[in-house]
């Protein structure tokens, strides 16, 4: 072939152009919802590995309700200040945390692991199966700042029930 003439691939151009663009859009698709890797900056930082790893602070201390209810929710100020009014009192990110305290100001975390409004999730459920905290959300006592680990989107959740033989009735999650 010299320079001068139309390369015999030239006809396939569109198509290999309609394919990579496919490719794109699948991708772009399948990535929707996944904020794997996610670690915002928090208004205070906060150390799980200093909490829950060196000082293995069970999760249940913080999240109390994660036993009893859809949501772990995140710590009142109450809790924070159960330890925080004799332990480490001197450090600036503590003396922020206690003016906050006694302003009755509580603290805008910014959450890391959200699910969409149509998904039922129920942290109850896990927990008394036994289901370990980092299944999901990794080895959290290792994090200096909270990152989300998995995907935690709905093929990820199918494929761990079918591993553990849970429910994959779309009921039990799309109420």
């Amino acid at each position: 072939m010299s320079f001068g003439e139309p390369s015999k691939f030239r006809k396939y151009t569109p198509l290999v152009a309609v394919l990579f663009l496919l490719g794109g859009v699948v991708y772009a698709v399948r990535s929707l919802g996944v904020n794997t890797g996610y670690a915002p900056e928090q208004p205070i930082p906060f150390s799980h590995r200093l909490h829950a790893g060196e000082n293995q602070i069970p999760c249940l201390y913080c999240h109390a309700n994660a036993d009893k209810g859809r949501h772990a929710t995140v710590p009142s100020m109450n809790v924070c200040m159960n330890c925080h009014s004799v332990v480490a009192n001197d450090k600036p990110t503590i003396q922020t945390l206690k003016k906050y305290y006694e302003e009755g100001r509580s603290i805008e975390w910014i959450r890391v692991h959200d699910l969409p409004d149509f998904v039922y999730f129920s942290h109850r459920w896990h927990v008394a199966k036994g289901v370990q905290c980092q299944t999901c959300h990794g080895k959290v006592e290792a994090m200096e700042r909270i990152e989300q680990m998995q995907p935690l989107t709905m093929g990820w959740c199918v494929d761990c029930h079918r591993a553990k033989e849970a429910s994959i009735e779309c009921g039990t999650c799309h109420q």
